[in-house]
């Protein structure tokens, strides 16, 4: 019998990893705009490394989209020819939605491509049934783009402490809250009709301090947030690490040298049980500074000069530096990022944390960059982050 050739076989990888290739190019250069714009052209080039056809061919398809703009002055260059027009991120048209469920609260809010909260709103929960608590959730961010008519929402991002699993958009466990397997996304996409993108919130402000924050061009980053939730996250290389269904980052249960507050598991001195804000409440009203379960109360009682509320909110952030010099040891990042309500308002809570941290690494551990917006920015960072790694994926005019 005549042989006959083997039919070509055409392999699926070259076209993916030419669409990840694109992606990437993507990504890098509308961040580089985020972080130098106005800039030009030519610079762009050089930041991001992409030939100058390339950086003009972004440009323009970025343009179309609506996410940059020409600056409206032009930059002569330094020989002769026509000046460059620098271009900037166009902050103008488009928002993200921000979700962000608290125990007592949930947080709604509109962020511009920027990570600044424009519009925001504290919805109180009347009850944590999760249903509830969407459809409030949905209807508060209703109304916020209701009253901002001349932006185009882009997605909403939720984010929530507990077990968040990024990739089925699932709220696996809330301890807090009662919660458990509640399909955030599939519930608030039906709701607003927008694409919606869920994480934990130590995770998205590691995105947000990446992205907007003073954690921008850094290496490696650790997160240690300490509110109701006490929780985690670690980045490195640009990459903040998820672990299996988004594991990575609970450190509830882990043992706090010198705690002495009992745990639900039937251990002392965890760290959820030991930092909670519900424990420096409950400590805070046995003491007498205050009668309710607000942090915000035991700041302001410290800041009109009550000696128990200055001393528990020091001891409180000891002992986070503590549990924060234990990351450190297991993961030696390059900068430490710390949400902790004392040393975000007190220089002498930030003192006494770095000062447990140890001098030689002090210098590498800050405050929250958004003191202010918290939860806001937790929220609408976990669309920001899609947005910026995917920036023609996203936007609703992309094909």
């Amino acid at each position: 019998m005549p042989r006959t050739a083997a039919p070509l076989l055409t392999s699926p990888f070259p076209r993916v990893a030419d669409r990840d290739r694109r992606r990437t190019s993507a990504s890098v250069l509308l961040r580089s705009v985020l972080e130098h714009g106005p800039v030009a052209r030519s610079t762009l080039a050089r930041l991001t490394g992409l030939s100058p056809a390339s950086v003009t061919d972004y440009c323009a398809r970025f343009a179309e989209l609506g996410l940059i703009r020409e600056s409206a002055a032009p930059r002569r260059s330094r020989g002769v020819g026509r000046p460059h027009l620098p271009v900037d991120l166009d902050d103008s048209r488009f928002v993200v939605g921000g979700v962000h469920v608290a125990v007592p609260y949930t947080t709604v809010a509109l962020l511009d491509l920027r990570g600044r909260v424009v519009a925001r709103r504290e919805l109180r929960h009347t009850s944590t049934d999760p249903a509830r608590v969407l459809a409030r959730a949905a209807d508060g961010l209703a109304a916020l783009l209701a009253g901002a008519p001349g932006s185009r929402p882009l997605g909403v991002g939720l984010a929530a402490g507990g077990w968040v699993d990024r990739d089925s958009g699932t709220i696996v466990e809330h301890p807090l809250l009662g919660w458990r397997e509640v399909p955030v996304r599939e519930v608030l996409g039906a709701r607003t009709g927008l694409p919606v993108h869920v994480d934990g919130h130590a995770r998205a402000l590691v995105d947000a301090e990446r992205l907007f924050g003073r954690a921008r061009g850094g290496r490696s980053v650790l997160h240690l947030f300490a509110g109701n939730v006490v929780d985690a996250a670690f980045a490195t290389n640009d990459e903040v690490h998820h672990g299996p269904r988004s594991q990575a980052g609970s450190i509830a249960h882990l043992p706090l040298a010198g705690g002495t507050e009992p745990c639900d598991c039937g251990r002392t001195g965890c760290l959820q049980a030991e930092l909670s804000e519900r424990t420096l409440c409950r400590r805070a009203r046995e003491a007498g500074v205050v009668d309710g379960v607000n942090p915000m109360h035991v700041v302001a009682a410290a800041a009109d000069g009550d000696p128990v509320a200055v001393r528990l909110l020091t001891e409180r952030a000891r002992m986070v530096g503590r549990a924060a010099g234990l990351l450190l040891d297991v993961l030696n990042p390059e900068r430490v990022v710390v949400t902790e309500v004392g040393s975000l308002y007190r220089a002498d809570c930030l003192a006494a944390l770095r000062e447990e941290v140890g001098a030689e690494r002090s210098a590498s551990v800050f405050p929250i960059s958004f003191p202010d917006s918290v939860l806001a920015v937790a929220g609408g960072a976990v669309a920001l982050d899609v947005l910026y790694r995917d920036p023609l994926g996203v936007s609703p005019e992309a094909n």
